[in-house]
């Protein structure tokens, strides 16, 4: 009989979240940009739910992770991102010996030995600067979406540079280039370059080694990965389920620790009262 284990990362600007069958494959997954505080889990998993077929009764075991982790109370477990990071990642790219992570509020770095555990990390968390909440002031300046960052950067004929490491005095230089018919590629190109600078002096202070992988939203944002890439000196991986890899690496630990709990009468610490019609 298959085992279904769900898993959520609850961010600051987002909720992601993936069913795994077995803790082999991925049979559902989306994200929902609502984060911690706000009805973003509901949301993302009844949109599972509803685009699976599968509903609370299938679920075996139920893991959290994130910045709102500690206050989803229909979860069975909760485990730190920074774990389900590294497990994640290890799932999506079995030699990743580097991890970055760049979400909504801080950008992390974690370091995974040969056996595919996390030996080390730094976090930034002191400043918007080189997080996603970073590209979402710029967006604003440039009037440019997110969306079109991968496309509009790429077509940069000048280099900027972006000197300020303070997200309000970044602000303040960008608005002074767009003053002076600097083109907006152009500018973009450097934002993109003084994101991966301060990811980047994280990343070293950790010490790099190859394979490199970048999780997070960001990392559907090919301008960054090719300034990664310039900045560091090597390849750097992503791909379509990056933005995922928290809640890929929570659902692997709740079928892991279902297994290894369901010999000793394990029973969910959910209730029937979860099992709401909203939810589903």
């Amino acid at each position: 009989m298959d085992t279904f284990t769900l898993g959520i990362d609850i961010g600051s600007t987002a909720s992601k979240a993936v069913i795994m069958k077995n803790g082999e494959c991925i049979v559902a997954q989306d994200v929902v940009f609502l984060g911690a505080g706000t009805e973003g889990p509901d949301t993302v998993i009844g949109k599972l739910f509803k685009n699976s077929e599968i509903n609370w009764e299938n679920i075996a075991f139920v893991v959290a992770t994130g910045y709102g982790r500690n206050t989803y109370q229909r979860a069975d477990d909760q485990i730190s991102e920074l774990s389900c990071h590294a497990k994640g990642a290890v799932f999506l790219y079995p030699n990743v010996k580097t991890v970055i992570d760049i979400g909504g509020q801080d950008a992390k770095v974690l370091k995974i030995d040969e056996n595919g555990k996390m030996k080390n990390f730094l976090m930034n968390d002191k400043c918007a600067a080189g997080t996603g909440r970073f590209l979402e002031v710029m967006s604003r300046v440039l009037n440019i979406p997110i969306s079109e960052f991968s496309q509009k950067s790429a077509l940069s004929k000048q280099k900027i540079d972006i000197s300020s490491t303070c997200t309000v005095f970044a602000e303040t230089e960008v608005i002074s280039y767009l003053a002076n018919a600097v083109e907006r590629e152009d500018i973009l190109a450097g934002v993109h370059r003084s994101i991966a600078s301060r990811v980047g002096t994280l990343a070293q202070r950790v010490g790099v080694e190859d394979d490199v992988v970048l999780t997070g939203g960001v990392a559907h944002d090919l301008g960054i990965i090719k300034a990664l890439e310039e900045t560091l000196h090597t390849k750097v991986y992503a791909n379509e389920y990056c933005q995922l890899n928290g809640a890929i690496g929570a659902a692997l630990f709740g079928y892991q620790i279902y297994k290894e709990e369901k010999g000793h009468g394990y029973e969910s610490k959910r209730t029937d009262k979860f099992f709401d019609e909203k939810a589903l």
